[in-house]
């Protein structure tokens, strides 16, 4: 069964909603509401709110105290889509999942099974949750302490760059790039900002931009056709902001998303 995506909260450029199959109670989305937004310091800007709203959203209703975010690269799921979201169109999309003690299904559980086998969140108890997570995504949009726009400062007092791709008033942050002890498959890579940062809700706007440019140019290796990435709550790494990024190809004989969702260093994120 498919349900219709349900918006619940729209910011200027990004949208939270639920997805058509909402894995678990707890899987939101953030989308952009038009595909063709270039990723600017504006609209990193703006996803991050939706982020740290969606985040205390879920913390709110939910009771959920740990969040882990998976999206692709230049990459859609393909066939049974085995360890990640079945892609649901070609707009820029993050699948956030939020996780609670107690909760009736894992992430973990419903990415195992192959797309068609995945059974959505029962639509009555998702009409409970929503109500509340459209209060709870306003309430935490508007009283959230953010960054300011393009050419400002953070509420530090840091400035911040501009575009991605463009002339900066400063240079994007330094990115650290390693290749993990025990990598799911040959195109393996972590990827973090060379700042300590504890959450993806510590990033900052200039440092969004240099990820998402590491990853661009993680994307166009001869080898690799796209990447599936994912983002383990600080809890499972350590404390530390870790992005894996994995590469894929419509040929590869071994699906290396799968093996990194097993793998003791990130399967905790979702099981």
């Amino acid at each position: 069964m498919q349900l219709s995506r349900r918006l619940l909260y729209g910011s200027e450029l990004w949208e939270v909603t639920r997805p058509r199959t909402p894995l678990t109670y707890g899987h939101l989305m953030i989308r952009l509401s038009n595909p063709a937004t270039a990723l600017d310091i504006r609209s990193a800007t703006d996803w991050l709110r939706c982020h740290n709203a969606a985040r205390r959203a879920l913390a709110d209703v939910l009771g959920a105290d740990t969040c882990t975010l998976l999206f692709a690269h230049r990459w859609h799921a393909l066939g049974a889509s085995i360890g990640e979201p079945a892609a649901e169109s070609s707009t820029p999309t993050f699948h956030l999942f939020g996780r609670w003690a107690g909760e009736p299904v894992t992430p973990a559980e419903q990415l195992a099974l192959p797309a068609q086998r995945r059974k959505p969140a029962p639509e009555r108890d998702l009409d409970k949750y929503d109500a509340g997570l459209r209060t709870a995504l306003l309430k935490a949009a508007g009283t959230a302490a953010g960054w300011t726009a393009v050419g400002g400062r953070d509420e530090t007092g840091s400035a911040v760059g501009t575009a991605a791709g463009q002339d900066a008033a400063v240079p994007l942050p330094a990115i650290r790039t390693w290749t993990p002890s025990a990598p799911a498959g040959p195109d393996h890579t972590v990827l973090a900002p060379e700042r300590a940062i504890g959450s993806v809700e510590d990033v900052a706007p200039a440092e969004l931009l240099a990820l998402a440019a590491a990853l661009e140019a993680l994307a166009l290796r001869q080898a690799v056709t796209g990447l599936s990435c994912i983002v383990p709550d600080a809890a499972v790494t350590g404390g530390r902001l870790e992005l894996h990024a994995l590469g894929r190809s419509a040929g590869e004989s071994v699906n290396p998303f799968d093996m990194l969702l097993r793998s003791p260093e990130v399967s905790p994120a979702l099981l």
